[in-house]
């Protein structure tokens, strides 16, 4: 219970003590001075820099200045020194007029701190002005009737100074008629009058000579003189009389110039002049005189310009009746004017602090602003406001000075900069406004990351662009500005096969664009995968990435590559065999090609070119494949020479040609007798030539012969050894198939014997056949056809070629595959299995030996027309270097040898239960031919 009677009290006590605060901070923050008038400009006022608590250089840093309300300001701040100067020369009297006390006030602003001080300055007076009478001449007319003791009114002296300084005695020059009458009115103004002390005679003295003196009491003592004359006149014994001693009148300040404003009257009771009434202001100031106007016969009082209650409210004038005779009367008028609401407040921007940065914390203050009416009482109060939708708050400072805080936080990205309109409206009927439009930036932050306008990019360049060409561009945005929004485009280290990223593409740092380091190859690769870094230039930089996929679009620059017939390394050309009993559409050959391009520009098309038989075959258009249009006759040509031009479809279109040697015959000993017959040109050349190659083929031939003796006796031991048998049985099947000889190893054959060994790897047993010396073509063993000494030599050479390693031929094109009926064969097989194995036939055996015997002839006469390549027998000429003996069967299995008894039979196909062909058919004609 005690503790709620109390808690009133403290309560009480507690607002008594902030109270008080207040009024002691309002008392602390008010600084006051004093200054003489009339001090030169620079006159030192006071320091303020004690006074506001800072040292002089921190005025500057501090941002201390003088606010005022857009009047000419009396003082300065001399930043160097600390001190309120003058700013130029002050004249109480123009500030305050006939005020006792003369204060001039303002406010300091220290900036940085967001706060006003006020400052009060005293001017006090200095005995710079003398009393000043309105006239220097005055008339007096006075009857010579007049009853001595008489005042007549004289005209005050106006002295602007205050106190000592002011108007103080008045002095009348010695004469016998006249006194001076000093008086002190209501408000302490002196007002003299002059006093009839002796009857007046006009007839003695008509005209009085009088000099009345006002000085006042300054150091220096100042005055000022005014003469009057005194006239004598007759008898006037009436004088006028006002109706009214004090007229009142109150008139709004908007009134327009020329309104009559009030009438005085006065009466006189004389007749003629004396009866006759003239008005004149008796009593005026030099300010108040030009706004008013009197008719000196009406005595009407009219307004000559526009009344400003802002300026003065309140005038007072006095104004003299006087008659024909010379009589005069005073009244006095008092003029109020009553303020209307006709000016508009007026907002002064103290401070703005602009820009100001995005993140800066809600309560920032921004700007310091003062609005004032000068109208008064309601017509004076402002109230100020700003738009709704703006994230600021209006708070009142101090007296009529205004803050605006921040109320949240700002974001630039969102609103650059805000035109603010402050509205201050005052209290008045009709209420009158003033906008002002106040515009404040925002200074930006890097608070954002650049972004790309896509997730991810793709682009398409042709391969075989020129270096330096732009390829593609990127553009991220920054919503930020300056030199936050500033972008820097980069490439992320990557590798391409092994090779930096940098070596292929480049980027511009400042426009995104990327540019080709090297020309692009579509068969090197097809894409590339580049991370785009954005990067902006504030602190700290903010950064972005981006993926962007470049694909290189396919050119035709590739021509189709023949794959078979393949040109042969050692100067020959391959032999394709077309038997005479061909029917029409018999499929010679076929020529494969690729084109390492993609798309239409690697689709291929196949015609002939030129031959040396027109209308004898054709090659077709989308399959290369070789045919006869019509039957062989006997009139054709053995050699038959096609060029066959390989084009694909891009644009423009590239071709290639390749030469293909047909050799028309039944058998190969057809060929051999065919090319046997042929002439043998007189060349000395090709006798050596030829000399030479019989020499290596006979070399050539021991070694095999001696390889075959030591081969024989291996087998024979391993004949008589189980165990051994069995390893050898393993060990030979995983031995290479001989592979056919090219040019190098055809002309070996010629004078050697016929020897074989047929090891199948599916029986234990060997097969060996020693027949008789004869021409025929054998098989060589890999190992024989791989020697490193070549045996053939060049037409342009009479001396063999030194040892060169034999060029090894690239792997196919996988992408190519044949079906079962594409797969090339022996020239004019359409009898072969499906599993495309050469069949086991003495025809096919006879036209192996053909082509060995016509490349043979064909060498010795220099034009060697069979062969692709050492150890290949011009198969690989045929059909494409991937085809070697290793892909064909053993054709070993029934092969009639010309000259001998012997047949090398097929063991496999006994142990299975087929005969072997016969080859008893073709002895007679192969022995024919050996003979020839």
């Amino acid at each position: 219970m005690a503790a709620a009677v109390t808690s009133p009290h403290r309560r009480g006590l507690v607002l008594l003590c902030l109270f008080l605060g207040r009024l002691w901070e309002i008392r602390a923050s008010q600084i006051r001075y004093s200054v003489p008038e009339e001090t030169v400009k620079g006159y030192i006022v006071g320091n303020i820099s004690k006074d506001l608590g800072l040292e002089p250089q921190e005025m500057t840093e501090r941002g201390v200045r003088i606010i005022s309300r857009g009047r000419t300001q009396l003082f300065a701040l001399n930043l160097r020194s600390g001190s309120l100067v003058t700013a130029g020369r002050i004249d109480r009297e123009e500030l305050c007029a006939q005020s006792i006390r003369c204060l001039f006030n303002f406010k300091v602003l220290v900036e940085d701190r967001v706060q006003l001080y006020g400052i009060e300055i005293e001017v006090t007076d200095m005995n710079d002005n003398a009393p000043k009478f309105q006239a220097e001449n005055l008339e007096i007319k006075i009857n010579e009737i007049a009853v001595p003791g008489i005042r007549y009114p004289l005209p005050e002296a106006v002295d602007p100074d205050v106190g000592l300084n002011s108007l103080q005695s008045y002095q009348l020059s010695p004469n016998h008629h006249f006194s001076l009458d000093l008086r002190t009115g209501d408000d302490g103004t002196i007002n003299p009058g002059l006093v009839l002390e002796r009857a007046l005679d006009r007839e003695e003295e008509a005209a009085h000579h009088l000099v009345l003196i006002a000085s006042d009491g300054g150091e220096p003592r100042r005055s000022s003189t005014v003469h009057i004359l005194v006239t004598v006149v007759d008898v006037n014994d009436n004088a006028p009389v006002f109706a009214q001693p004090i007229y009142r009148v109150t008139v709004p300040e908007n009134v327009p110039p020329g309104t009559q404003l009030l009438t005085v009257r006065a009466s006189d009771p004389d007749e003629g002049a004396n009866g006759e009434v003239a008005y004149k202001f008796w009593k005026i100031s030099e300010k108040q005189s030009p706004l008013f106007q009197l008719n000196e016969n009406t005595g009407e009082l009219s307004t000559a310009k526009s009344l400003d209650y802002e300026e003065c409210a309140f005038y007072e004038m006095e104004i003299q009746a006087e008659d024909g005779g010379g009589l005069k009367a005073w009244t006095k008028v008092l003029i109020s004017v009553e303020d209307i609401n006709d000016n508009r407040p007026e907002v002064i921007v103290t401070s703005l602090f602009s820009p100001v940065r995005e993140d800066a914390p809600q309560g920032t203050v921004v700007i310091l602003f003062n609005a004032y009416d000068r109208d008064s009482g309601k017509n004076g109060q402002v109230v100020c406001s700003i738009q709704e939708s703006l994230p600021f708050q209006l708070e009142k400072s101090i007296e009529d000075y205004y803050r605006l805080l921040t109320s949240q936080i700002l974001d630039r990205e969102k609103t650059s900069e805000y035109n603010i309109t402050v509205t201050a409206t005052d209290r008045g009927t009709p209420t009158l406004s003033t906008e002002i439009h106040i515009t404040l930036h925002v200074a930006d932050i890097n608070d954002n990351p650049p972004s790309f306008s896509q997730t991810s990019y793709s682009g398409y360049v042709l391969e075989n662009n020129v270096r330096g060409t732009s390829i593609f561009s990127v553009t991220a945005h920054d919503p930020d500005s300056n030199e936050n929004a500033r972008i820097i485009y980069s490439l992320a280290e990557d590798t391409i096969q092994g090779v930096t990223l940098s070596s292929y593409v480049s980027i511009n740092a400042d426009t995104g664009a990327l540019y080709a380091l090297h020309p692009f190859d579509y068969e090197q690769f097809r894409d590339l995968q580049v991370q785009v870094r954005a990067s902006d230039s504030g602190d700290p930089p903010l950064s972005s990435n981006v993926s962007l996929s470049l694909f290189v679009l396919d050119q035709n620059d590739n021509v189709p590559e023949i794959l078979y017939p393949t040109i042969p390394t050692d100067g020959s050309t391959g032999v394709e065999l077309a038997p005479r009993s061909a029917e029409p559409g018999y499929l010679v050959t076929k020529v494969v090609a690729v084109d390492r391009d993609s798309g239409q520009n690697s689709w291929l098309s196949y015609r002939l070119l030129k031959a040396s038989e027109p209308g004898l075959f054709a090659v077709g258009l989308h399959t290369g494949e070789v045919r006869t249009l019509r039957a062989l006759l006997d009139r054709d040509a053995l050699k038959q020479s096609l060029v066959v031009a390989v084009q694909d479809h891009g644009q423009p279109p590239l071709s290639t040609t390749v030469t293909l040697t047909i050799a028309v015959a039944d058998s190969i000993p057809d060929v051999l007798v065919d090319f046997g017959n042929l002439d043998v040109p007189l060349n000395p050349e090709a006798s050596d030539l030829t000399l030479y190659l019989v020499v290596a083929v006979a070399a050539v031939s021991c070694v095999f012969l001696a390889f075959i003796i030591i081969l024989l006796a291996l087998r024979l031991r391993r004949w008589h050894t189980s165990r051994v048998l069995q390893a050898s049985g393993g060990g030979l099947a995983g031995m290479q198939a001989s592979h056919f000889v090219g040019m190098d190893g055809l002309q070996a054959f010629l004078q050697t014997y016929s020897h074989e060994v047929s090891l199948t790897t599916d029986s234990r047993k060997s097969h060996l056949i020693f027949p008789q010396p004869n021409y025929a073509d054998t098989l060589i063993s890999q190992e024989s056809s791989e020697k490193k000494d070549p045996l053939c030599v060049s037409d342009d050479s009479r001396f063999p070629i030194e040892d060169t390693p034999l060029v090894p031929q690239a792997p196919p094109n996988t992408d190519w595959r044949f079906s079962q009926a594409q797969r090339p064969g022996t020239s004019g097989s359409q009898n072969g299995d499906e599993t495309g194995t050469w069949p086991n036939n003495q025809f096919d055996t006879e036209m192996l030996q053909a082509m060995i015997l016509a490349s043979a002839s064909e060498a010795a006469d220099g034009s060697s027309t069979l062969g692709g390549g050492a150890g290949t027998m011009g198969l690989s000429a045929r059909y494409g270097p991937q085809f070697t003996l290793q892909h064909v069967p053993d054709y070993r299995q029934n092969v009639y040898i010309p000259g001998s008894n012997a047949t090398l039979t097929n063991a496999a196909g006994k142990r299975d239960g087929k005969a072997p062909a016969g080859g008893n058919g073709n002895k007679k004609k192969s022995g024919k031919k050996e003979k020839k």
